[in-house]
């Protein structure tokens, strides 16, 4: 075997590098996850390329250490780490310990110190190191038997120092670099040094004198007078400066070396950890050959598999599983049926069941309850053997939803395992996964299904008994459990998209695209490949002499943000920005939605996610149509394409204008915001007021853009970093800002200062309609755990109750189109917007109708405000 080889990673230098390199992201559940995921590309990149036998990660104890008693301001000047990054480092050790990687930290000392001791260590135990960090003062560690890998741009970017790189970049032996940070200082740690004093005269200066010491007995040879005045002036402090850059490597580490060895990583818990974080690219890349998983040992169960389908298997009540095989049911087929009653288990073949006109009537009978998993799936897919399924009673997966949504539970046996039911197996154990996805022959599909339907019948109960305990039986039987059949029928419905209109825009945009490309060509004096960020680096940082501001392993960065910043500094700039986000709607948007559109009904057939975000919101997949953007009208446009499934009929779209905030004020009871909205007065202009102090015609576009960003962003829980990157202000400016938001909306304040106290007291936040989302987080004595939580607590009640309220709006208009025999149909739900189609003649009893429904979903203290328009395409409906 070769040597033993050590890798030490600098915990708190690598997250930073991670979150400032990344865009920020958010997991479904709303949590940041751009440090996480930096540093989880970090680790694989590290296991593939050093092979380490052991590992460590150090992290910094806290913000004082031994170095503060010599200079109490040392890192002094240090920013506030933003709570975007501070709600991400439990995440990081939850990470490391899912992938078997040692993590350790000591009080009153920093991450170096412990890196500095176990790096000397190895050393004497004859091991090569490795040490990973953005901080380049760890050179000093740099030996024959350990080398230093500095972050540059990004993370994956790694210079890496030996004591021959330290030679030949600053001509200096490791051991010089705390003399050179005794007389330059380093303002990132707030170490003075000496005034004047930079990095060229301190290599100069120990080229000549070698070390500080040297430097100061020999000060009547330093040449000049200015800089000998300089340093005799400042000599404590350079020695001070020194003594603080020192990385003490005799910290009383208590790890021994040897237990940092490194086994491997569980699979299943960082399986765990990326689906809760959705890191999906991240999943495919672990790959097949580490899966251990063991089928479970399974109790034998008793079942029948009817010869003929007949009126005794079923009872008025019954446990009914409808099985498919794949994630996008309105393609998949049923693969067969599970149902246990009084009179037995189970398991009907698909074909025998739907070409049963007993079955089919007691799929309709109404009386015949039903117990189900995923009713809305269910009855779609019912619904293509023209069976339509009635008198369910209860939704198993909705029923777990409710009680929490947090819990993202991906099957049946997820949440049987929740409540300790077993003798299931998982749908990824019993029919495998990606490609090797498959149905078993003989009887284990019937017994699959049987125990589905089984496991129901032991679960309903539990489930049904939580609901009324926590007061949310009305908000399941009342709301979602019919929305569930309105969803199914939207889904079924499908909204109708011009394939030829659709292909036109295409042919449009391309042409757009090749003038752009040659526009570039033009200002670029040569042509290139834009889509190369290798050569459009070379074009704009070389051949233009822009500045660069990223640069990573293979060249200058070109991304979205680096152009941002170049934006004005030349023409070529913004055709650049329009060619991506054209060549963005291209891709995504128009060739994304020709594969969606179904070839036998032209339309496209949208899966509205009801059971997936943790504050109730709906979202949709395949495809989304709840993300086609429309800042840009070529963006917009795309709408075109959504017409009427018939002659004669226009598309009717109505949405509640501002809602969360009404809500906020509802909630707040905030006597300003309450009677602003009262008034009908415009919002943002009425916050820019307050907080500008200015009146009605003083205020500017600019102050109603920075008000309406802290207007959304109290609702979106954004700080203070949050809200500096999207006005482009700084921290201090944003800082600054939500306070006198706060102050001239003090019910605000108080709103959010009593919802932390009672999320404390209670774990948990709820709706107006008593959604709930539990915050275990809430009393951590991690402050950045506790700091997510607290602002999760802030921002779900408001969030959530505008969920609740359009989902309520949704029932009403069902009930109202139903009552008034109307032919119109809801076809989609888009964040607080429901787009309908209908006959032109019912579009004048649309106008009265559906503001009166939407209006009187719920009552707040503050009205609620619906704007409604109608076309004969979505483009033209806005």
């Amino acid at each position: 075997m070769g040597n033993k080889k050590l890798v030490l990673i600098d915990g708190n230098s690598i997250a930073y590098r991670a979150f400032f390199a990344l865009p920020l992201l958010n997991n479904d559940k709303g949590i940041h996850t751009n440090a996480v995921y930096g540093f989880t590309m970090m680790l694989m990149k590290i296991m593939e390329e050093e092979k380490p036998t052991h590992m460590l990660v150090a992290f910094d104890a806290g913000k004082t250490t031994f170095r503060h008693q010599t200079f109490k301001e040392y890192k002094g000047g240090r920013q506030k780490t933003p709570p975007e990054l501070s709600e991400q480092f439990p995440f990081i050790r939850e990470l490391l310990d899912a992938y078997g990687i040692t993590r350790y930290e000591l009080e009153n000392y920093e991450a170096d110190d412990i890196i500095g001791t176990l790096s000397l260590i190895a050393e004497q135990n004859n091991y090569d190191v490795k040490v990973i960090s953005g901080d380049k003062d760890l050179t000093q560690l740099t030996s024959p038997k350990t080398t230093v890998g500095i972050t540059r741009k990004g993370i994956t970017d790694i210079e890496e120092y030996t004591p021959e790189h330290v030679q030949e970049k600053y001509g200096l032996v490791p051991e010089q670099i705390i003399d050179m940070k005794g007389l330059m200082g380093d303002a990132s740690d707030n170490i003075p040094g000496v005034p004047g004093v930079g990095e060229k005269t301190a290599i100069k200066l120990l080229k000549e004198f070698s070390t500080l010491e040297n430097l100061f007995s020999s000060i009547d040879q330093v040449s000049g007078a200015k800089l000998k005045e300089k340093l005799e002036g400042n000599k404590e402090q350079a020695f001070m400066s020194k003594q603080l850059a020192t990385i003490e490597r005799k910290a009383p580490v208590n790890i021994d070396v040897e237990a940092t060895e490194y086994e491997g990583f569980t699979r299943e818990k960082v399986v765990a950890l990326f689906k809760e974080l959705g890191f999906t690219s991240l999943l495919d890349k672990l790959g097949e050959a580490t899966d251990t998983e063991v089928q479970q040992e399974l109790e034998e169960i008793s079942y029948e598999i009817p010869s003929e389908i007949t009126d005794d298997l079923f009872t008025d009540h019954s446990y009914f599983y409808v099985e498919l095989l794949d994630d996008n049911y309105h393609y998949a087929e049923i693969i067969g049926f599970g149902i246990a009653n009084e009179n037995g288990r189970f398991f009907l073949p698909t074909e025998s069941a739907i070409q049963s006109s007993i079955f089919k009537n007691w799929a309709e009978d109404e009386t015949k309850k039903k117990t189900v998993y995923d009713a809305k799936r269910s009855e779609v897919s019912l619904r293509k053997h023209d069976i339509h399924l009635k008198g369910v009673e209860f939704d198993i997966l909705v029923a777990s939803y409710i009680i929490n949504p947090s819990d993202n539970l991906e099957d049946l046996a997820a949440i049987a395992g929740k409540y300790n039911v077993r003798n299931i197996q998982s749908d990824e154990s019993f029919y495998g996964k990606g490609a090797k996805r498959k149905v078993p022959e003989g009887d284990a599909l019937a017994g699959h299904l049987v125990r589905k339907a089984m496991v129901m019948s032991q679960l309903q109960e539990t489930l049904d008994d939580e609901l009324h305990r926590n007061e949310q039986f009305e908000l399941f039987a009342e709301l979602e459990m019919p929305l569930s059949l309105i969803l199914a029928d939207m889904e079924s419905t499908g909204i109708k998209v011009e394939r030829e209109r659709l292909e036109a825009m295409g042919r449009e945009l391309n042409e757009r695209l090749i003038e752009i490309e040659e526009k570039i060509c033009e200002l670029a004096g040569e042509k290139f490949n834009i889509n190369s960020t290798k050569q459009l680096g070379v074009i704009l940082f070389e051949k233009l002499g822009l500045p660069p501001f990223k640069k990573t392993k293979t060249g200058y960065s070109t991304s979205a943000d680096v152009l941002e910043k170049l934006a004005g500094k030349h023409e070529i700039i913004e055709h650049i920005l329009l060619y991506r986000q054209l060549g963005k709607l291209q891709s995504t948007y128009i060739e994304g939605l020709l594969k969606f559109i179904d070839p036998k009904t032209q339309k496209v057939h949208t899966r509205f996610q009801q059971t997936l975000t943790s504050t109730g919101r709906l979202s949709s997949i395949d495809p989304n149509l709840q993300n086609i953007p429309i800042r840009l009208e070529e963006g917009r446009r795309i709408r075109q394409a959504f017409v009427p499934s018939e002659p004669g009929w226009a598309i009717f779209a109505a949405d509640y204008s501002q809602i969360e905030l009404r809500v906020l004020a509802h909630i707040s009871k905030d006597e300003k915001l309450i009677q602003a909205f009262r008034d009908d007065l415009d919002i943002h202009t009425k916050t820019a007021m307050e907080v500008f102090h200015v009146s009605d015609d003083e205020v500017t576009s600019n102050m109603r853009r920075h008000a309406k960003a802290v207007n959304f962003g109290i609702v979106y829980g954004i700080s203070d970093y949050g809200l500096s990157q999207s006005l482009g202000i700084t921290r201090k400016e944003a800082g600054s800002f939500i306070d006198r938001y706060l102050n001239s909306y003090p019910g605000v304040k108080e709103y959010m200062d009593e919802i932390v106290h009672m999320a404390k007291q209670s774990g948990y936040v709820t709706t107006l309609l008593h959604r709930r989302r539990y915050l275990p987080e809430i009393t951590s004595r991690n402050f950045n755990l506790r700091s997510f939580a607290e602002r999760t607590a802030m921002n779900t009640p408001i969030q959530g109750s505008a969920a609740d309220i359009i989902k309520k709006a949704m029932i009403d208009m069902d009930e109202a189109l139903k009552d008034k025999n109307l032919k119109t149909r809801l076809l989609l739900q888009v964040h607080d917007e429901l787009i309908f189609e209908a006959p032109e003649e019912e579009v004048e009893i649309l106008k009265e109708l559906v503001p009166l429904v939407m209006e009187n979903a719920i009552e707040l203290s503050v009205p609620l405000k619906v704007d409604y328009s109608y076309g004969p395409t979505w483009f033209d409906a806005k």
